[in-house]
């Protein structure tokens, strides 16, 4: 079973229908015991950082997801989910985040082009730059959806696809059993579902 962590932020119910189109069983759960007894969790998000930050650490969420986390199991945060890995961001403040991959979320405004408006909204392509088992069934360049105004900025060995917006902007990333993608497969498609897939396959 696939746990998706509702805490109030997020879009649940296209993550989950995604999920059944490929033939994978989820709980929509902001239950801690349902994060033990999943074989994988999604952390989805959108909106600000700062409002997702507290209303995560509030739910009494943030634990229970560190600690699966560190039992090895394997965690896959999407958008602003994917952002709340990171040790802290920038947007409207500073705001700490859970810390499993280490780096900070920043403007996108700091280096992109100042022709190219913000956010990023729409299909870009994906490039990759470390090996990812997500990827698995995902050709080089595969176009996928975003909606971003800020990204994370971490180690370049946690980076595994970036996308081209007047920089080269981190669009995934890994470390170990944590996974990350800034765009949402639940819009990219097929490619998005066949991410999806290739995550469902990944071994605790």
């Amino acid at each position: 079973m696939i746990a998706i962590v509702n805490y109030g932020v997020g879009n649940l119910f296209s993550l989950e229908s995604s999920f059944n189109a490929i033939g994978q069983n989820v709980l929509i759960t902001s239950n801690p015991y349902d994060l033990e007894n999943a074989e994988r969790i999604i952390l989805p998000g959108v909106g600000a950082f700062g409002d997702a930050a507290e209303k995560l650490f509030s739910s009494g969420l943030a634990q229970p997801l560190i600690a699966q986390a560190q039992k090895g199991k394997p965690i896959l945060g999407i958008c602003l989910g994917m952002q709340l890995l990171f040790t802290k961001s920038y947007e409207f403040g500073e705001f700490n985040g859970l810390n499993l991959i280490q780096g900070a979320v920043k403007p996108i405004s700091n280096v992109i082009t100042h022709n190219l408006k913000i956010p990023q909204m729409g299909w870009n392509s994906l490039y990759f730059t470390n090996p990812s088992p997500i990827y698995s069934r995902t050709p080089n360049g595969s176009y996928v959806y975003f909606v971003h105004s800020y990204s994370a900025f971490c180690d370049e060995k946690f980076i595994t696809a970036t996308t081209d917006y007047g920089a080269a902007l981190t669009a995934s990333v890994q470390k170990g059993n944590i996974f990350g993608v800034q765009f949402h497969p639940e819009k990219s498609g097929s490619i998005g579902l066949d991410i999806l897939r290739s995550f469902c396959e990944v071994k605790a």
